[in-house]
């Protein structure tokens, strides 16, 4: 797909309303098969959007809250300190995405995460990575997209997964 052929994407800063869209969204086995399988309670996205608010706030950039051209939330994409202190590339600034199964396969991912690339650059973060489970082929699509490049193999604990470490320099 061309940049000129991406659908138009909107993001903001993730709301409190934005809380139960994300719950809704992401109550999809096929959208969670690589983040656990089922969407987390309400409170966990209570933390994750209230987090992200903090973020922008404070850097610049967050996980926005993905909009279609009809104003409706259909996942979020953006960029946040890689969450975790065992294991991954600690310390460093991670972007992600994940979108509503009715969005795959069109366009909206990379035309997304292009955006939060700009906005990181914009923001003045000098590189990102992307952590993708080793068998999430439509990720690994997307990071390809974005001219990424794989630099590591991580164990993820707890699990027989591996986490692929995708790295760009901005």
């Amino acid at each position: 797909m061309t940049a000129a052929s991406l659908p138009v994407v909107q993001l903001r800063v993730p709301t409190e309303e934005d809380t139960f869209a994300w719950h809704r969204v992401f109550d999809d086995p096929e959208v969670m098969e690589f983040h656990g399988g089922r969407s987390a309670e309400v409170s966990v996205y209570e933390e994750l959007t209230a987090r992200q608010r903090r973020h922008d706030a404070e850097r610049g950039f967050c996980l926005w809250t993905l909009l279609d051209g009809a104003g409706e939330v259909f996942g979020f994409t953006g960029a946040q300190p890689w969450p975790h202190d065992s294991f991954g590339p600690v310390g460093e600034i991670e972007i992600g995405w994940r979108l509503a199964r009715p969005y795959w396969g069109r366009g909206y991912a990379t035309a997304a995460a292009r955006t939060t690339l700009d906005r990181l650059r914009s923001a003045g973060v000098p590189s990102v990575v992307a952590m993708v489970d080793s068998r999430n082929e439509r990720s690994i699509a997307v990071t390809r997209r974005l001219g990424m490049e794989l630099a590591e193999t991580y164990a993820v604990p707890d699990s027989d997964r591996k986490g692929l470490c995708f790295r760009l320099t901005l």
